[in-house]
């Protein structure tokens, strides 16, 4: 009996982790990717795979399940990773009393902790000690460099279980069993579409039906901190706690989010939240802003990245500031709750996009649960 054979069209994480789900069953795996490698954002973000930020159920172990796919690749690949773990910090009393919450609800299920100030500080030089009440503390996120990982896991997978890169071919029709491009074709048994936003232009009808919308973020690299100091655990500020639906659990949210709105309004129009990771050279990436909207304005808000930057010196004492690089990047996103955008184009042809700025976490999961759903009914 052949083997069966799948196109995925897209080689960010999406597109590897549908691409891995399938090689790793036996399916002969070609992948087709418009540019010479990934530069969507897939590599634009902090490389943070974050089950803290899923809610208890389904999307933790999703999470979880992610996180030891990434940790398994990372290893057999020697690809750098790091299970650093984070701090959400607390400088006001109804910070802590969400986080004390969120620690007693989840316990039992999470690795995770409530920490006084002086056992957040033992945690990380980097905590700015001026008014700290403490932390929550969570061992289970894990960070890679995404500018790096995303390209070694394609060459992994390449060299592991022979699947096989077409990089600078933008497929531009598919008719199954082929997709095209230009004059070329190449046919398969089934096709995934994982190329992000991009699938507007091969079924515009199905994108302009979708409940999807795209989100512009704004990041910035601070220079690689001298004499290899390390901030230890990534870092978030309180206003994190909003953002993720992980902490909806904890009864006092909806007054610290009422407080937020007051004080922090500017913030919370633009998206803002502030958070910070450290990558294997020293360097610190830091973000970021949501801004929702099928067209996004292609320049960076500077007024933006102040924002971001005065609100990581409310939680930090870096060892150096100093900028050195800024972005952006740009993501399809379901504004209607839904947390992915699964649908069979037609037969032989399913499109999975809409993670939000999930990705990183959840996509290996996500996608090992959908291809291991569709193996069994095809078996």
């Amino acid at each position: 009996m052949s083997k069966r054979s799948a196109i995925v069209i897209g080689a960010g994480i999406v597109g590897l982790a549908t691409a891995r789900a399938l090689a790793v069953r036996g399916y002969e795996v070609t992948v087709f990717e418009r540019n010479e490698r990934a530069v969507g954002a897939s590599i634009r973000n902090f490389g943070m795979v974050w089950p803290i930020g899923q809610p208890t159920g389904p999307l933790f172990e999703r999470a979880m399940l992610s996180r030891g796919i990434w940790k398994a690749i990372c290893s057999e690949a020697g690809i750098w990773h790091d299970e650093v773990g984070s701090l959400h910090i607390a400088y006001h009393d109804d910070e802590f009393q969400v986080m004390t919450e969120y620690a007693e609800a989840n316990r039992s299920i999470r690795d995770c902790s409530l920490l006084s100030a002086e056992q957040t500080l033992q945690r990380s030089p980097a905590v700015n000690p001026d008014g700290l009440k403490g932390a929550l503390w969570s061992g289970t996120e894990m960070i890679v460099e995404a500018r790096a990982a995303i390209h070694q896991v394609a060459d992994y997978l390449s060299g592991k279980y022979g699947v096989k890169f077409h990089w600078n071919t933008a497929i531009s029709q598919i008719r199954h069993p082929a997709v095209i491009s230009g004059r070329q074709r190449w046919e398969a048994d089934e096709i995934f579409v994982c190329s992000g936003a991009e699938f507007e232009t091969l079924y515009p009808e199905l994108f302009s039906a979708a409940a999807i919308t795209k989100c512009k973020l704004q990041m910035m690299r601070l220079e690689a901190q001298p004499d290899g100091w390390r901030i230890g655990p990534s870092l978030c500020g309180g206003l994190s706690m909003i953002h993720y639906p992980g902490f909806q659990s904890a009864p006092s949210l909806p007054a610290l989010r009422k407080r937020y709105e007051q004080q922090y309004a500017e913030y919370l129009k633009w998206g803002v939240h502030v958070m910070i990771s450290q990558n294997h050279t020293g360097e610190l990436t830091v973000g970021d802003s949501h801004e929702y909207g099928l067209v996004q304005d292609p320049f960076d808000k500077d007024f933006i990245n102040r924002m971001i930057l005065d609100y990581l010196q409310t939680f930090t004492t870096l060892k150096s500031n100093k900028l050195i690089q800024t972005w952006n990047g740009s993501y399809p996103k379901m504004p209607n709750g839904q947390t992915e955008f699964i649908l069979e184009a037609e037969a032989g042809v399913m499109i999975i996009n809409g993670l939000g700025g999930n990705g990183m976490t959840l996509s290996f999961g996500l996608c090992e649960q959908i291809i291991e759903g569709r193996t069994n009914i095809l078996s």
